[in-house]
Parts: structure tokens; sequence; C-alpha cells
């Protein structure tokens, strides 16, 4: 299980917005290079997006699929990605003072992924959360809302994370 958290500078009101727009969504997940809406109104619990995964040369289609939805606090996602399985990705959004607090929790559920789970697989997701996670921060801190003190945004020197 893979598990890594990120503060980031802005209220959770701000980071919701950015996790409820599913256009949004290939701008902060790791090697997603589009996204598009799919069934239902995302992310509404059942509906889905589909997104191209982009590995080198090579494009992979894949869903996600909503399985959680509790605002401001949870979202729980179910990535499928083929021959490779489905993911459970879940997103606990915490107010932190005037910040927010994200700690995302993934780890291979079905399929192929979920067969060879191990350390290996464990070390690689944490790499590419420490990138998704500081892509959200800054989708999210980039995003129209008040800037928090001392943030860049605001011509201060933000919290460098």
């Amino acid at each position: 299980m893979a598990v890594r958290h990120q503060l980031i500078s802005r209220e959770p009101a701000v980071v919701w917005a950015v996790l409820e727009d599913p256009a949004r969504y290939s701008e902060w997940v790791v090697g997603t290079a589009s996204s598009a809406p799919a069934e239902g109104h995302w992310p509404e619990v059942g509906s889905s997006l589909t997104y191209t995964l982009r590995l080198g040369p090579k494009e992979f289609r894949g869903r996600t699929v909503v399985r959680r939805h509790e605002p401001p606090r949870w979202l729980e996602l179910e990535a499928h990605s083929g021959l490779l399985g489905s993911a459970r990705i879940a997103l606990d959004i915490r107010s932190w003072g005037d910040e927010t607090l994200v700690i995302l929790d993934e780890h291979p559920l079905r399929g192929f992924g979920g067969t060879v789970h191990n350390l290996a697989i464990d070390a690689f997701l944490q790499v590419r959360h420490r990138d998704m996670l500081r892509r959200l921060a800054k989708v999210v801190e980039e995003s129209p809302g008040r800037p928090m003190p001392g943030s860049p945004m605001n011509g201060g020197q933000g919290l460098g994370i």
C-alpha cells in the first residue's frame, strides 16, 4: 500500500474544485495525456471518465470510476487500466488551518497488478505519488481564488514543498 501526503497552500474548496473537474484530471494525474467525462455526472458515485495514458511512445486507454464521493473529505476512485487491472485511489482531503492536507492512498485491486503487487510496485507508486501530489498542488495553487499569505501567488516565499 502506497500512502503519501501533500500540504497545499489553498483552502479545501479550491482543491475540491480541481478534483471535481473531469477535464483537469489529466493536469495532475501523472502519465495521463487527456481525460473526458464518460458516464454519469463526475464525480457522483458510479460516474466515470476516460483517459489516455502515455508510457514513452505507447498510448493506453483507461477508465476511472468514482466509488466514494463525500465532499469535502473523501474521493475514492477505481482506475481500470486494461490488462494491468485496476487500482483503488483514495484521496483524503483535510482542512489544515487555511491550507489543505491531501493524503493519497493507492493500491492495486484487481487483475495483474493485484496479483503481482509487492514492495517494488509500492516503491514505484511512491515516486509516482510524489510527482502527482506536487502536480495537484501546482494546479490548485494556480487556480482562481484567494491566494494564501506568503504563497508565491501573493509575492511571498510559499512552502517550497
